[in-house]
C-alpha cells in the first residue's frame, strides 16, 4: 500500500495542474445512448489528451537543474505531445522518442509545442530503451508516459474532478494503455467514493492489463494489434498494476470494430471528436451487459484525430 498514491498526493497535484490543464466538461449523452451516460471530455485538454495531467504534475516538481538540462520521454504520441507543452511552460527543453508508425497530427504537435522528436522502432519497449540511452548519454531527465507515482497522481485529478461535477455517478469507464490514467482515476475515485463501480477498458488486441491481472503478476504480451495506438503497450506498468489490483473493480476488452463504431457515434451524435483510444471507455459503455449503475462516466482520454483518419474509419466500419 505504501506505494500507492494517496488523496492528498492527488490534491496537491491538482493544485500544480489547474495551472494549466482546463477543467473539462462532463456531457450528458443519455437520450441519444439511450442510457444514462455521461462523457468527461479530457479530448478537450490543450494538447489534446488527459497526458498534460501527469506530465505537468511531474515537471513542476522537478529541480531547477534538472528543468535546465531537459527532459525526455518515449511515447506513441499523447504523452509526448503533453510533455512538450509543460516543458514549454516550465522552461526545460524536451525530447520525444516514437515509434516510426507515430500518428502525423501527434508528431506535429509534439514538434510544434517545441519538443525535438526522435523515431524509434514500432514497440513501446524500441522506444524506451531508445529514451533511456539518450537521457544516460545527454543529462536528461526521464519523465515516463505512466508508471510513476507523480504522473499517476496527475492523472488522477480527472478523477476528483468527476467526482465534484457529478456527485451522483455509479460507475466510472476508464480507458487502458499502460495504466497511468485508470490508475490515477481509480485511486481518487475509491479513496473517496468506494461504492463507485470502477471500470477499466481494452481492446481485445491489446488487452496486458486483463492478462496481468487475471495472471496475478504483470504480463507482457508478445504482441498487440489495435486500430487504438494510445492502448498498445505490450505491457502495463508495475505501479499502475498495483492501482489498478487495489481500486479497480473490472476490466472489460472492446473489439476494433466496436471501438470504430464509438468515433463514429461520438462524432455524429454527441458532436465529441475522439481518436480511437479515447472511444474505447464509450465503446465499452454502449456495448455494457449488463448495465452498470447509472450514471456512468466514460472518460473520452484523447481527441488527436485528423480528418482523414476520421474517413478512413468510416469507410473501415461500413
Amino acid at each position: 500500500m505504501s506505494d500507492l498514491v494517496t488523496l492528498d498526493d492527488i490534491r496537491a497535484a491538482s493544485k500544480r495542474v489547474s495551472k494549466i490543464a482546463h477543467l473539462t466538461p462532463l456531457i450528458d449523452v443519455s437520450s441519444q445512448a439511450e442510457q444514462r451516460l455521461l462523457l468527461k471530455c479530457e479530448s478537450l485538454q490543450p494538447s489534446g489528451a488527459f497526458k498534460i495531467r501527469g506530465a505537468y504534475n511531474m515537471v513542476a516538481q522537478l529541480t531547477d537543474d534538472e528543468r535546465r538540462r531537459g527532459v525526455i520521454t518515449y511515447s506513441s504520441g499523447n504523452h509526448g505531445q503533453a510533455l512538450a507543452l509543460a516543458a514549454r511552460e516550465l522552461g526545460a527543453p524536451a525530447v520525444v522518442v516514437m515509434p516510426k508508425t507515430a500518428a502525423r497530427i501527434k508528431v506535429e504537435g509534439a514538434r510544434a509545442f517545441g519538443a525535438e522528436v526522435i523515431f524509434e522502432g514500432t514497440t513501446s519497449v524500441d522506444r524506451r530503451l531508445r529514451a533511456e540511452r539518450e537521457a544516460a548519454a545527454r543529462g536528461l531527465t526521464m519523465v515516463p508516459p505512466f508508471d510513476h507515482s507523480w504522473i499517476i497522481a496527475g492523472q488522477g485529478t480527472a478523477g476528483l474532478e468527476i467526482l465534484e461535477q457529478r456527485p451522483d455517478i455509479g460507475a466510472v469507464i476508464v480507458p487502458i494503455g499502460g495504466g497511468g490514467l485508470i490508475a490515477g482515476v481509480a485511486a481518487a475515485i475509491k479513496l473517496s467514493r468506494p461504492d463507485v463501480k470502477v471500470i477499466g477498458v481494452e481492446p481485445e488486441g491489446a488487452a496486458k492489463m486483463k492478462a496481468s491481472v487475471d495472471a496475478g503478476h504483470v504480463v507482457t504480451l508478445e504482441k498487440t494489434e489495435t486500430i487504438a495506438d494510445g492502448l498498445m503497450p505490450v505491457r502495463p506498468g508495475d505501479l499502475t498494476f498495483a492501482h489498478v489490483r487495489q481500486f479497480v473493480d473490472k476490466i472489460v476488452t472492446v473489439t476494433d470494430l466496436q471501438i470504430m463504431d464509438a468515433v463514429l457515434w461520438l462524432f455524429s451524435h454527441a458532436k465529441v471528436v475522439a481518436e480511437p483510444s479515447g472511444a474505447a471507455s464509450v465503446a465499452a459503455a454502449l456495448t455494457a451487459k449488463p448495465r452498470l449503475p447509472a450514471p456512468v462516466v466514460a472518460v473520452v482520454s484523447g481527441g488527436n484525430i485528423g480528418l482523414d483518419r476520421l474517413e478512413e474509419l468510416r469507410k473501415l466500419a461500413h
